[in-house]
């Protein structure tokens, strides 16, 4: 690990790991300059694999350490943990239910009823599922920084790497149902990568409120968890059957497994 990176604050860490992230969606996004669609097999296997990375990194990174956190407190160690998981998927459903915006491969929005573009309700959707992401990186680094044990950093930074590693299919995710829109290939890109700028934004978001309510880690680290475990039920293993017709309903399962595997080796090893 970098004696550099270990020296900086929270906020510069967060930002750094963020802008990783955020270069991954952008990189994603940037498949749109090769051609107009990918292999459906290779993107379902992709959502699969960014599924297997969020469960495992709900449960490692954050879950886990709001567990050990509670240990000893005044309540059952059980109690943020469940309160607080529940509390972020409950969050992220009100979210859904009132901003606008349409997930591909379907036809009719969700959320409040809107006039707004089919190409800006595509990047809502997206940008939606990174909030969580973003937000789980910040209080990952948040609870590092309150000094706790120095394998929290190692948590945290397994989980910008994970989570950066699954932000390529997302990205993938925007800017192709974009250029079948027929908009432009520049246009596609900058709305792919543009769905990622709010990780960075939610995630020194994460880091400032962790260190202002440093007596609610626990409930912090289980939200992030409960908001990304929300999306990858909602909407990433969803996604990735929708074309299970097709006969290959076993490849995003597959993706599942090794991004879990890869997720939990990397916490495991960099821990």
């Amino acid at each position: 690990m970098s004696e550099f990176f270990k020296s900086q604050n929270p906020y510069i860490q967060t930002l750094l790991a963020t802008l990783f992230t955020w270069g991954m969606t952008a990189l994603g996004a940037a498949v749109v300059f090769i051609g107009k669609k990918v292999n459906q097999k290779l993107l379902d296997g992709m959502l699969g694999f960014a599924s297997g990375v969020m469960i495992a990194a709900s449960f490692f990174s954050l879950l886990a350490p709001a567990i050990d956190l509670a240990e000893g407190g005044a309540v059952p160690s059980w109690v943020p943990a469940v309160s607080g998981f529940l509390l972020g998927g409950g969050f992220l459903y009100a979210v859904d239910k009132i901003l606008p915006h349409l997930h591909p491969g379907e036809q009719k929005p969700e959320g409040v009823k809107s006039s707004w573009q089919r190409s800006v309700l595509l990047v809502l959707a997206i940008t939606l599922h990174n909030i969580p992401e973003g937000l789980a990186v910040g209080v990952g680094f948040g609870v590092a920084a309150v000094g706790l044990e120095n394998g929290y950093l190692a948590s945290a930074i397994a989980l910008a790497l994970g989570i950066g590693l699954q932000n390529f299919p997302e990205g993938m995710a925007v800017s192709l149902p974009l250029r079948k829109e027929n908009i432009s290939q520049r246009k596609a890109f900058m709305l792919g990568q543009l769905s990622g700028i709010v990780e960075p934004i939610s995630a020194l978001v994460g880091v400032w409120a962790v260190s202002m309510m440093q007596g609610l880690l626990p409930y912090a680290l289980s939200f992030a968890a409960g908001a990304m475990i929300y999306v990858v039920a909602e909407e990433l293993i969803p996604e990735s059957k929708r074309s299970a017709a097709q006969g290959h309903s076993d490849i995003p399962t597959i993706g599942v497994m090794l991004g879990f595997a890869l997720m939990m080796l990397l916490d495991i090893a960099l821990g």
